[in-house]
C-alpha cells in the first residue's frame, strides 16, 4: 500500500511540473504566433499570383503570334 501512496505522490509531482512548464511556456510567448510559417505556405502571395497571370499571358500572346 505503501508504494500506491509514493506513485500518486510522484506522478503529483510529474503532473505539476508540466503544469509548470506550460504556464511558463504561456507567459514567455511560446504561443503568439498565430499565423505561423507552416500555414503561409499553403496561401499564394498575391504579388505572385498578379505576376504569374502576367506570364501567362506573355507566353500564350507569343504562341498566338508565332502559329
Amino acid at each position: 500500500m505503501s508504494v500506491v501512496a509514493v506513485l500518486i505522490g510522484f506522478s503529483l509531482i510529474v503532473a505539476g511540473g508540466f503544469l509548470g512548464a506550460f504556464l511558463w511556456a504561456v507567459k514567455s510567448g511560446q504561443y503568439d504566433d498565430k499565423y505561423t510559417p507552416s500555414v503561409r505556405i499553403l496561401f499564394e502571395d498575391k504579388t505572385t499570383t498578379v505576376n504569374n497571370k502576367n506570364e501567362i499571358r506573355q507566353n500564350n500572346s507569343k504562341t498566338k503570334e508565332s502559329s
